[in-house]
């Protein structure tokens, strides 16, 4: 599992025109599952996700977690993010899990967010051609792994 977070003043998500997931300031996942990825894995991207430090405190240092700010995360799966991008001139998908698997793995990160991130958890919908708008916050830009 790989994602790549963003912190952003807002964020939203629209399928086919309507919105279906929306936040203001605080973490836009895109979130792309590996074949594999394990239940340990999952929480500790979840916590992950809610404790990692990228808002500023009072000196403007980045020492406040989302947990910190009470911000939104708004979580979106993108399989593209896990593509074999080592070769040639188009990407390989077969590092990145089938669809019922990753669906699986991105639903129990969701839960897992939800359940420990009483502030918001947005999604967007999974299979779906999303339109993703966001204002990133710096711009702060972070590639995690479990």
């Amino acid at each position: 599992m790989l994602v790549l977070i963003q912190r952003v003043s807002e964020a939203s998500v629209r399928v086919e025109g309507a919105i279906i997931g929306q936040i203001g300031p605080g973490l836009l996942a895109l979130v792309g599952m590996e074949p594999g990825d394990t239940e340990a894995q999952i929480a500790r991207m979840a916590d992950r996700l809610l404790g990692y430090r990228v808002f500023g405190d009072e000196a403007g240092k980045m020492n406040r977690s989302l947990r910190d700010t009470g911000g939104g995360l708004l979580l979106v799966s993108q399989f593209t993010l896990a593509a074999d991008t080592s070769s040639g001139m188009r990407p390989g998908f077969s590092t990145a899990a089938p669809p019922a698997e990753a669906e699986r793995g991105f639903n129990r990160l969701v839960d897992i967010c939800r359940q420990k991130h009483a502030p918001g958890v947005e999604t967007g919908q999974f299979g779906a051609h999303m339109v993703v708008s966001l204002v990133n916050d710096g711009p702060v830009t972070f590639l995690l792994r479990p």
